[in-house]
């Protein structure tokens, strides 16, 4: 299983009162050391507001990626409905190239829809806008020559994509929330999926976890080619006590604005102890405790390829977040790994 990390590029400071110039550096350092120690991937997600400073994904990953050697470099996701597809693939072609070889793209929706009015999308065309999309981007992938035509895009009649990515099945994920519809789309296409779990008790996924492998089973796909990635918030401390003493006042504050935004009800203690309990989705802990929830997790779902822990919007200082990746690296890791 791979481990590694996804960031909002968080401008959610509070106390530390960093400036976009220090945040953004200190993001860079925590990506060299997660490849420094070991980290299979980190991704960057994309946002259009002024929490986060991810609207860019690509720059950042290109920086990292001049700063990195072995760790891959992903988005968590791109909103490919709100973009122009070849330009998405240009983009990431390139970062391929900078990177040698070690660039992803995780594509959805967006959870976030502050991309579709700024872009000029219309809401009402939400999946749809997607549904062709991922197509052109496939189609691009797939062929330097491309002939396509729809809704929501010019016409292309056999024109050139360049630069081409250097590897030579570029990685594309498919990233997912809870509709059951995404599922599908992602097994048909044969696609590996990342799925946002974010909430809840994460074997209650493994239904519509089956319902991708069964979707790619009758597509044609072979088990080994339908990978299941989780996403998920949390945080690796030195200890489970401590983890929770650090983690705990930054998340709540956190989930409690979004929860106004989003009509779900404020952070308890008692709420979030469900969450970090055995089967809630929080992994929040030591090492071991982590590494057994990790684990369990897979279990549940039928078996997971990767596993993304997204820890830094919850109010942590950058020191922390530091000791964190090199927990998961120097500790978590190994104990994943022996199974």
């Amino acid at each position: 299983m791979e481990i590694g990390i996804d960031s909002f590029a968080s401008a959610m400071y509070g106390s530390n009162n960093l400036s976009s110039v220090d945040a953004m550096e200190q993001l860079i350092q925590r990506i060299e050391l997660a490849d420094q120690v070991g980290l299979d991937v980190f991704g960057i997600g994309e946002h259009h507001k002024k929490e986060f400073l991810d609207s860019a994904t690509v720059v950042i990953l290109s920086a990292a990626a001049a700063r990195t050697k072995n760790i891959r470099l992903a988005s968590a996701v791109s909103v490919l409905s709100a973009a122009d597809p070849v330009r998405v693939y240009q983009s990431f072609a390139t970062l391929d190239l900078i990177s040698k070889g070690r660039a992803e793209i995780v594509v959805g929706r967006g959870s976030s829809i502050e991309a579709y009015p700024l872009f000029g999308f219309n809401l009402n065309d939400y999946d749809a806008l997607f549904k062709e999309k991922l197509e052109l981007f496939l189609q691009i992938r797939d062929n330097e020559f491309v002939t396509w035509s729809g809704k929501f895009r010019p016409d292309i009649n056999n024109l050139p994509v360049y630069p081409r990515a250097l590897q030579e099945k570029f990685p594309v994920w498919l990233g997912v929330g809870g509709t059951p519809e995404s599922f599908v789309r992602a097994g048909s296409l044969g696609l590996p999926l990342m799925v946002a779990i974010i909430g809840g008790q994460t074997h209650r996924f493994r239904p519509l976890i089956d319902l991708y492998r069964e979707a790619g089973k009758a597509a044609g796909y072979k088990p080994e080619e339908l990978k299941v990635g989780v996403h998920s918030p949390g945080f690796v401390g030195t200890t489970t006590e401590k983890a929770i003493e650090e983690y705990y006042p930054g998340y709540a504050e956190l989930w409690t604005k979004l929860g106004l935004e989003r009509g779900w009800p404020p952070v308890t203690k008692a709420k979030f102890d469900g969450l970090i309990d055995d089967l809630g989705v929080l992994i929040v802990g030591g090492p071991e405790r982590a590494a057994e929830k990790i684990l369990r997790h897979s279990e549940a779902l039928g078996g997971i390829s990767r596993f993304t822990f997204q820890m830094d919007n919850a109010g942590l200082t950058h020191k922390q977040l530091m000791n964190s990746i090199e927990i998961i690296g120097t500790k978590l890791i190994p104990l994943i790994k022996k199974g």
